[in-house]
């Protein structure tokens, strides 16, 4: 009887019965060396034939008999190799899918134990009565359940990919749309629009919100993208701008200390200069202002869509 032990990647062993067809093979091979030792026994024994005559006969049939079970040693081990290698295919995609969805789950920001990629998932169910233990899987059902089992790998890990890119893109858009407020402790001390120039008294338009808060606090990005001005600026003092692609460009002026080049790629959330009061200012603050396709718009839908 020959059996074959896989060990899958949980260490848990299936046991399947192989062989059914070979054993059939060996049985007729050595039923009918024994039905040919009864009739050449029996043709030549009546016949008062020579000894060496029916030792050749026999050797001959023992050497065709021998090349037959080789040809099934053969093939029960190409049966092996080609259960190995489907084996090793199949652990391959367990591994990438395993990656995949280890990935996904820190993206989503999923809890860890709701999603255990490093253990069996949870099945279970009552045992059949009497203790049967159910059918032996053959060898053919084997491959086609092998067979089957890999092409739902491949489709589920190209599903995996879709859905692992869209969340990457989704988290890129993420990343380059503005949304926040440009500090992170103070106040809106003056907002968009047309307002009293708090130097000369006059109605004009302000292009921007201002927030005020502590001398030197943190100036952080709204969003990730290139640093295209650095320095002083008329009206803005110390200014910074960031070009974040899509038709959006931010700026930070009145800085104290910009923290940043021109050219410097910086991240959302990332510092970039501490609040002053340089330029056309009345104390220390930020004004903030926000570009969409080369025109200025209020810069408010965009500090309140983080909320």
């Amino acid at each position: 009887m020959s059996h074959i032990l896989i060990t899958n990647r949980t260490g848990k062993t299936t046991r399947l019965h192989i062989g059914v067809v070979q054993r059939l093979m060996i049985f007729a091979v050595f039923s009918a060396l024994l039905s040919a030792v009864f009739y050449y026994g029996m043709q030549h024994g009546s016949q008062e034939a020579e000894p060496d005559v029916m030792v050749m006969v026999m050797q001959k049939e023992l050497n065709n008999y021998q090349k037959s079970l080789i040809e099934i040693q053969r093939n029960s081990e190409e049966n092996m190799n080609a259960l190995a290698v489907r084996l090793g295919e199949v652990k391959s995609h367990v591994i990438r899918l395993d990656a995949l969805g280890q990935r996904l789950i820190e993206k989503a920001k999923l809890e860890k134990g709701e999603f255990d990629f490093e253990n069996e998932p949870a099945q279970g169910g009552p045992e059949k009565k009497g203790g049967e233990r159910g059918e032996t899987m053959s060898v053919p059902d084997f491959l086609v359940t092998l067979d089957e089992l890999s092409k739902r790998m491949d489709h589920s890990s190209l599903q995996l990919s879709v859905l692992e890119s869209m969340i990457m893109n989704r988290e890129l858009h993420d990343e380059v749309y503005p949304a926040g407020r440009p500090i992170k402790r103070g106040w809106i001390s003056s907002y968009f629009g047309y307002r009293t120039d708090p130097f000369n008294g006059r109605r004009a338009r302000h292009d921007g919100i201002d927030l005020a808060g502590k001398q030197g606090s943190e100036v952080i990005a709204v969003a990730s993208g290139v640093v295209t001005w650095a320095g002083k600026r008329y009206g803005y003092g110390n200014l910074v701008e960031i070009n974040h692609g899509n038709g959006y460009v931010t700026r930070y002026g009145h800085n104290d200390l910009v923290e940043v080049k021109i050219g410097d790629a910086v991240k959302k959330g990332e510092t970039i200069a501490r609040m002053g009061s340089t330029g056309r200012s009345t104390g220390p603050h930020v004004h903030f202002e926000v570009h969409k396709n080369g025109k200025v718009v209020d810069p408010m839908r965009y500090v309140r869509a983080s909320r």
